[in-house]
């Protein structure tokens, strides 16, 4: 009896030290996932570079690599939306509002004389006291990413360095035996590279094929909408076309109609055709997931993961579906097995 209170004792110790160490982790849990997510892509570059360099070495070549590749796309994408709202307000001509004919058109209309200048300054001034007001919030918000950041190179850096040790702790925490784990395991790695492969990748192809197509026939804002294209593409049925159709419409709606045909034609051939080409390429060397895994996994996972549910979202289902299969090829074996650990 006083080995089962020991027992339900260090139990009750796990619980409770994991509860508290969710709660410190929840704050920058979308810098956790995004750290384990690089950290898993670039995993296989870390055991090549480890042949040849210390392992410290090549976890700090890999995050410097994996900063660049977010750092240097970030600024290119901020640089061309900056760019692209300077064009719209140098077409603004500010001349053409004329005070004084608004104040004289309105007062006709209503038979009220209005102060336009009076008004502007009180809307200025109550702007600059909403912004005053939330500029702890944005510093705040500003200070919580800035720390996050850091946090997720420090975590990328040891899960780099250190991710065959953690994979063996791992290992021998499971009560499992090792071919059952190396089922499981070879599953959940089919389904995680069928997921960013399969599927972020195509969208980030299809994305920025579209994008392309926007830039090309000087749509405002293509850096934008790609970045907004490229979300879309992750979900199925949905994609691209709910940003470059619109686009089609509006070519035509200011008078511009060899571009809108030429735009839809590049969108149907080249950025539709895209997926039939790549899919088969890509999604064929992985676990195969349902679209219907994919959409739930997406829409769900950005409720309950945020911005890292989209990848996260289709990853938990389909681990789901690898523990089913796993279990129904072993569970008759390990149910009658003495020895299990």
């Amino acid at each position: 009896m006083g080995v089962n209170i020991s027992k339900g004792f260090l139990l009750v110790l796990v619980g409770l030290f994991a509860y508290l160490s969710l709660l410190l982790v929840l704050p920058f849990s979308q810098y956790v996932l995004g750290a384990i997510l690089i950290a898993y892509v670039l995993y296989p570059l870390q055991q090549r570079l480890e042949e040849r360099v210390a392992p410290p070495t090549a976890a700090f070549a890999l995050v410097g690599l994996a900063v660049a590749g977010f750092v240097v796309p970030l600024v290119v994408i901020v640089a061309a939306i900056a760019s692209d709202a300077r064009r719209l307000l140098e077409q603004v001509n500010t001349d053409s509002i004329q005070l004084g004919e608004l104040e004289r058109a309105i007062e006709e209309q209503t038979g009220q004389s209005v102060d336009l200048p009076s008004a502007l300054a009180d809307a200025a001034q109550n702007v600059g006291t909403m912004v005053l007001e939330s500029s702890t919030e944005w510093f705040s918000a500003i200070t919580h990413t800035l720390i996050g950041l850091g946090l997720a190179i420090f975590l990328l850096y040891y899960l780099l360095k250190d991710g065959s040790n953690l994979l063996t702790w791992m290992r021998e925490l499971t009560p499992l035996p090792d071919d059952v784990q190396d089922d499981f395991y070879q599953e959940l790695d089919e389904v995680m590279w069928a997921v960013l492969a399969g599927h972020v990748m195509i969208a980030i192809i299809q994305g920025t094929l579209a994008g392309l197509g926007l830039l090309a026939t000087g749509v405002p804002n293509a850096a934008f909408w790609t970045a907004i294209m490229i979300v879309l593409s992750l979900i199925p049925l949905i994609g691209s076309f709910m940003v470059w159709g619109p686009a089609v419409i509006y070519l035509f709606l200011i008078e511009e109609p060899l571009l809108a045909v030429a735009l839809f034609v590049y969108s149907m051939i080249v950025v539709g055709l895209s997926d039939d080409y790549l899919r088969p390429i890509l999604v064929d060397r992985y676990a195969e997931l349902n679209p219907a895994v994919i959409i739930l996994g997406v829409l769900g996972g950005v409720y309950a993961f945020g911005v890292m549910g989209l990848f996260y979202g289709p990853v938990v289902l389909g681990a789901l579906i690898a523990v089913l299969d796993v279990m129904n090829d072993h569970y008759d074996r390990l149910e009658d097995e003495p020895g299990m650990r």
